[in-house]
C-alpha cells in the first residue's frame, strides 16, 4: 500500500489559521459580571423584618432613625428588631447566675441556673439565664429567660434585654479628677432588689471597675469604665446583685440634675455624639 502524503508546512499553517479562525467565530461573549455589593447587616435584618406594631413601621420607613426619640416619650419597645435597626453596633453577653454540681459547693460557675420542680410524674428541670445588652456608649438592657432547654431560655433573655434597653447617664463625678469626660458616672446612685443594695461611686480616670466581676461586665457594656461600689444584704444571691446594680444604673435618669451642675461634671445622657 501507498503512504499517505504528509502536508507541507505551508499547507499545515493555513490549516491551522483556519481552525484558529472557525474557533473565535464560534465563542460566545460572556457579557461582564456584575460587582455584587455586599449589604450591611441592617439591612440584611430591614429585608426579612416584617413589623407588626406601629413603631415597628415607622422604623423600617426611616421615620425614626434614633432610639432616643422613642426613650425619651417613654414608648414600649415590643419588636427586639426596633433596636437591633437603631443600634446596630449592639453586643451581648451572658453572666453567670449559676453553678454547676460539686463537693461541698465547689462547682464551677455558669451561665444557666438549674431547678427542679418534683411532680407525680417525676423531676421536671427548667434553666434560666441571664443576658446583658449594651453599645458601649451609653446604652444598656438586661432580660431573663426561663425554659426547660438551654437555648430557647438563653434566646429569651437576649430578647428580654434588647426591649428593656435604658440610655443611662456618665459624668466624671469624682472630686479627685474633674476631667469633665464622661468615663464614670456623675454622681452616687443606689439600687435595691431583695435584700442586695448596691451603691454605685464616682471614680477618677485609670481607677477601674471595682465592682463584683458581673455587674462588671454590665457596666462596661453601657461605656462606664471607672466606679467603686459598695454592697449590702446577701450578695451571694447573684441574680438579686445584678438586679441591683440594673435598678441603680436606671436610678441614674431619675434624678434631677441642676442645669449649673451639669457642665461642671461632663454630664453625658445616652451616646456620645460624634
Amino acid at each position: 500500500m501507498e503512504k499517505e502524503k504528509l502536508p507541507d508546512k505551508e499547507e499545515s499553517k493555513r490549516e491551522s489559521d483556519q481552525e484558529a479562525e472557525e474557533l473565535e467565530e464560534k465563542e460566545i461573549v460572556e457579557p461582564e459580571k456584575k460587582v455584587e455589593v455586599e449589604k450591611t447587616p441592617t439591612e440584611v435584618l430591614k429585608e426579612g423584618w416584617k413589623p407588626k406594631t406601629e413603631l415597628g413601621k415607622k422604623v423600617l420607613s426611616g421615620g425614626i432613625t434614633d432610639i432616643d426619640e422613642i426613650l425619651d416619650r417613654g414608648k414600649l419597645i415590643l419588636e427586639p428588631e426596633i433596636v437591633e435597626v437603631l443600634l446596630p453596633e449592639l453586643e451581648n453577653d451572658l453572666l453567670l447566675v449559676g453553678q454547676s454540681r460539686g463537693k461541698f459547693g465547689g462547682g464551677q460557675r455558669r451561665i444557666f441556673k438549674q431547678t427542679q420542680k418534683k411532680t407525680p410524674e417525676g423531676n421536671k428541670i427548667s434553666f434560666t439565664t441571664y443576658a446583658i445588652v449594651g453599645n458601649n456608649n451609653g446604652y444598656i438592657g438586661l432580660g431573663w429567660g426561663k425554659s426547660n432547654e438551654t437555648v430557647p431560655a438563653r434566646d429569651k433573655a437576649n430578647r428580654e434585654a434588647k426591649l428593656s434597653i435604658k440610655k443611662i447617664r456618665r459624668g466624671c463625678g469624682s472630686w479627685l479628677c474633674g476631667c469633665k469626660n464622661p468615663h464614670s458616672i456623675p454622681f452616687k446612685v443606689k439600687g435595691k432588689s431583695g435584700s442586695v443594695i448596691v451603691e454605685l461611686i464616682p471614680a477618677p480616670k485609670g481607677k477601674g471597675l471595682i465592682i463584683e466581676e458581673e455587674c462588671g461586665k454590665m457596666l462596661k457594656l453601657a461605656g462606664i469604665n471607672d466606679v467603686f461600689c459598695k454592697t449590702t444584704g446577701k450578695t451571694k444571691t447573684k441574680i438579686n446583685l445584678v438586679r441591683a446594680c440594673f435598678n441603680a444604673l436606671k436610678n441614674l435618669m431619675e434624678v434631677k440634675a441642676n442645669p449649673n451642675f451639669s457642665p461642671n461634671v461632663g454630664l453625658m445622657e445616652g451616646k456620645v455624639k460624634q
